[in-house]
């Protein structure tokens, strides 16, 4: 039964939505910024505040999105002085936009916003580790660092000491968190992936023992005529024996790169086998059209077929 009441009273309206906060706002507008796909979120940053239409609102849901979001896809910024790249992490995190480069044993100065790199000074001695845990670290990173650049197209790691950096010779345990982040953006081609890892090394001197634990990512997104977002993750474990700086780093490296090629290898197996799995249980099994899809002869739907045939390729 409608209302008969009229607009003028204090209760009417109720039809009506109820006005956001600015409070309110900013949250959305903070959850859109921080979950947006790898490389997007300027693009995100423009759409949000142009429907905001309050800079004073968008500026303080960007202030608290673009630390987080920054963290999460382990960004890399060009340094000022051209010596490297500073990656976005809570491993190297000092401050809200000051984060330790432990290559270079500098600290970088950020603006989260604009993802820039606006500062950069030489560590203090209290940001550093001891030359004995240096000696592990360095000579890690820079059998890493040859991985990376050999596997990964814009590639870029990492390797922080994240406990018993103080450790001046052998008898003391100390764990190292090595970070590898790789990016392919092409929003000109409608998409963008992430490919990021991050190894949990552990030297346990008393055992001459190293457990390794790793969280494997990776994020794609296609976005022509459509929406379509990759999320897959692997955890995984293995162990090397403590051995010397450079016989560690040879073991460390070896088993990151046989866990991470072995994940690829299965995700490429995956796609391979999607027509026959993942798009057969996505499709009805009588369509609307009461005809049943052709799974024993799907390439006859083949995209590069029809593309090659209506450019002309291959003639």
């Amino acid at each position: 039964m409608a209302d008969g009441g009229g607009g003028g009273g204090g209760g009417g309206g109720g039809d009506e939505p109820e006005e956001l906060s600015d409070k309110q706002k900013a949250e959305i507008a903070k959850w859109f910024l921080a979950n947006a796909p790898a490389g997007e979120i300027q693009y995100v940053a423009k759409d949000v505040r142009s429907i905001l239409g309050d800079d004073k609102i968008y500026e303080m849901a960007a202030a608290e999105a673009f630390p987080l979001h920054n963290k999460a896809h382990l960004l890399a910024l060009e340094m000022p002085d051209r010596s490297g790249d500073v990656l976005i992490t809570t491993y190297g995190e000092l401050d809200k936009i000051n984060y330790f480069d432990p290559r270079t044993a500098q600290v970088a100065t950020v603006d989260h916003v604009k993802q820039v790199c606006t500062n950069v000074r030489p560590a203090n001695d209290d940001e550093l580790p001891s030359p004995y845990i240096e000696d592990f670290r360095s000579t890690l990173d820079a059998e890493l660092s040859k991985y990376v650049g050999e596997t990964y197209p814009k590639g870029v790691c990492a390797v922080y000491c994240v406990s018993g950096k103080d450790a001046e010779g052998p008898g003391a345990d100390f764990e190292f968190v090595v970070v590898i982040s790789a990016v392919k953006h092409s929003p000109q081609n409608f998409c963008n992936g992430i490919w990021q890892s991050i190894w949990n090394i552990e030297f346990k001197d008393d055992l001459q023992f190293v457990e390794i634990k790793g969280k494997i990512q990776v994020g794609a997104h296609y976005f022509e005529e459509g929406n379509v977002q990759l999320d897959a993750k692997l955890e995984c474990k293995d162990s090397t024996i403590f051995q010397s700086p450079e016989d560690s780093a040879v073991s460390i490296t070896n088993i990151v790169r046989h866990h991470e090629t072995e994940y690829l290898a299965s995700l490429e197996a995956s796609y391979v086998n999607l027509p026959d799995t993942t798009f057969k249980d996505l499709r009805r099994k009588l369509p609307v059209t009461r005809t049943l899809f052709p799974w024993q002869n799907t390439m006859q739907f083949s995209l590069t077929r029809d593309i090659t045939k209506e450019m002309g390729i291959g003639k």
